[in-house]
């Protein structure tokens, strides 16, 4: 009789050993069914802040609160049994000081037993990277186009065009990487930049909108699937086109609810078929 085996979950440690080896893989979820479908398939999932968008249709991530993170990563942890998970820290609750990161950081995880957060900034923040992870706080570091940001970069635009500007975000890069972090999410960056970073770092450099020469991928889950209509980053492949279906499926149930054809006998308790 053979028993079967549960997969060993993928930790912080196995995704860092993967550097220059096979691509890690990334995806975000928010919910506990969509965790469950993406786990078998993901190294890593992201319950990322981009939920204030996709989710609750907010128009930036800034409005995104710490007990929402909670209540998502909660529910993707629910759902998964194999993808490392990791929880974004939402703007305003590490920026003050490492001490307050570390309030939160360690909140966010208790709660929600995920394995690492994750921190949007470049040199500004490895000192706050650096103070988590010496107190047993594993960290995912953000930079380029960092999206809690975009107030102050003027919009949602690649960035490293200007040489000004590629310094900046290689300079970032390799001081969240010195600081500590097991890997950085490299964002809308001109692909030459993208490619010398991920060239250049120790750690896995996670692309979005980077460069194929980057240690793994991420995308949120409703670009993917074509459920975020609102816009289409340039970064973005459409791997499924479920808005259509979902409205189709919607319209052919108000369809029959309206012509009394659902429900049928079938669908009801002790029902006399027609």
């Amino acid at each position: 009789m053979s028993v079967a085996i549960a997969a060993r979950p993928v930790t912080t440690r196995d995704i860092r050993a993967r550097k220059g080896a096979e691509p890690v893989v990334c995806l975000t979820a928010y919910t506990a069914p969509m965790a469950r479908l993406l786990d078998p398939h993901v190294d890593l999932l992201l319950v990322g802040d981009s939920l204030g968008m996709v989710v609750y249709g907010l128009p930036t991530t800034i409005g995104v609160t710490l007990e929402m993170m909670i209540a998502h990563g909660q529910a993707v942890m629910r759902g998964s049994a194999r993808a490392c998970v990791v929880v974004d820290l939402p703007f305003g609750s590490y920026q003050e000081s490492p001490e307050q990161a570390f309030r939160n950081a360690a909140r966010l995880m208790m709660e929600t037993g995920c394995a690492a957060v994750k921190l949007e900034g470049g040199e500004e923040m490895a000192a706050t990277v650096r103070f988590l992870v010496e107190r047993g706080i594993p960290v995912m570091a953000h930079v380029g186009l960092t999206p809690q940001s975009v107030h102050a970069f003027g919009g949602f635009r690649a960035r490293g065009k200007s040489e000004g500007e590629a310094g900046k975000i290689l300079a970032d890069a390799h001081a969240v990487a010195d600081a500590g972090a097991f890997s950085v999410v490299l964002e809308g960056t001109q692909e030459p930049l993208a490619r010398r970073i991920a060239e250049e770092l120790a750690v896995p450099v996670i692309g979005i909108g980077a460069s194929p020469a980057c240690d793994g991928q991420v995308l949120v889950i409703d670009d993917i699937l074509g459920m975020f209509t609102e816009f289409q980053p340039k970064f973005v492949k459409r791997f499924a086109e479920l808005a259509p279906l979902v409205s189709d499926a919607a319209a052919r149930y108000a369809a029959e609810v309206k012509a009394r054809t659902f429900p049928g006998p079938e669908h009801c308790f002790g029902a006399k078929p027609r």
